[in-house]
């Protein structure tokens, strides 16, 4: 199933993912810093929900109080 998360507190505003029979595929970051966001897309990718949730949750950019990979942990927080 695919999903739209609205992020904030940071750079990127959306994340778009797709969790079929629990693993994570086709991550997608709407602004921020692109390179680094593909990135993390790419690495995520066919990973478990629960275990990007447990290596991304509470990351911390520059003293925001969450991070892109945190919105990340979040969204799929949100949809399990």
């Amino acid at each position: 199933m695919q999903y739209a998360y609205k992020t904030f507190g940071t750079c990127s505003h959306e994340i778009t993912f797709e969790i079929n029979d629990g693993i994570l595929s086709n991550v997608h970051f709407v602004g921020g810093c692109n390179g680094n966001l593909q990135g993390i897309g790419k690495l995520v990718e066919g990973m478990k929900v629960e275990e990007v949730i447990e290596k991304l949750k509470g990351i911390n950019c520059n003293g925001k109080g969450t991070s892109c990979p945190d919105q990340l942990a979040r969204a799929l927080a949100s949809k399990i």
